[in-house]
């Protein structure tokens, strides 16, 4: 197979002829798509079906087997790494962050507030629930101004009203023009303008 193309830049996600092999196996191959500015996307599939590696390709941190990726300049990924220093209290470990993005203090208090997580600016990381790392992950997307999210199981340990709060924020993204592709398999309080559901390899080659 040939070598996929880097990543372009674009004002549009689009992804033409995406194949993707880990471990020699194909987990996708002939992946086309396109999302527009203030489109979203749902990223459906069992799994080890390949979800966290097609973000993470579209995130630039992989390259694909074969296709191209065109995407905007600035990308947040939110999978399963925290990313914060565990020992520093949750505002602080997000004001590094925010350093390093060009944002004041104002920004990560912006962040913190949209992921209703204010109240826990002053305790350190490592004491947090499985929820509240959740929220302190979104909390880093949410800081970093960046126009595609692509989120990896971004609901995971939320509860329903932390839930209607990430819905929220999604929604002000793409109504400004932002951007997202979602994978997750608890329904999301947005609307997705396509869906994209990988099959198992054995599936995918009864169509090829």
């Amino acid at each position: 197979m040939n070598e996929g193309q880097s990543t372009g830049s674009s004002n549009r996600l689009l992804a033409e002829g995406l194949c993707c092999v880990r471990g020699e196996r194909i987990l996708f191959r002939g992946l086309t798509f396109a999302l527009e500015p203030g489109q979203s996307g749902l990223l459906t599939g069992p799994n080890g079906v390949g979800k966290s590696s097609l973000l993470r390709l579209l995130a630039g941190l992989l390259q694909p087997t074969a296709g191209a990726v065109a995407a905007p300049d600035a990308i947040a990924l939110c999978d399963d790494r925290l990313a914060l220093d565990e020992h520093l209290p949750f505002e602080q470990a997000l004001r590094f962050w925010g350093r390093l993005d060009g944002k004041d203090k104002a920004d990560v208090a912006s962040a913190m507030t949209r992921a209703g997580m204010a109240h826990l600016a002053e305790v350190p990381v490592r004491y947090f629930s499985t929820g509240q790392r959740q929220r302190a992950r979104l909390a880093r997307i949410y800081l970093t101004g960046a126009k595609l999210w692509l989120l990896d199981e971004p609901a995971n340990g939320l509860d329903a009203d932390s839930v209607a709060q990430l819905g929220a924020v999604l929604q002000s993204h793409l109504d400004g023009g932002g951007i997202i592709l979602a994978a997750s398999h608890i329904p999301l309080p947005i609307s997705f303008d396509i869906n994209l559901q990988l099959q198992p390899l054995e599936e995918m080659e009864a169509y090829l």
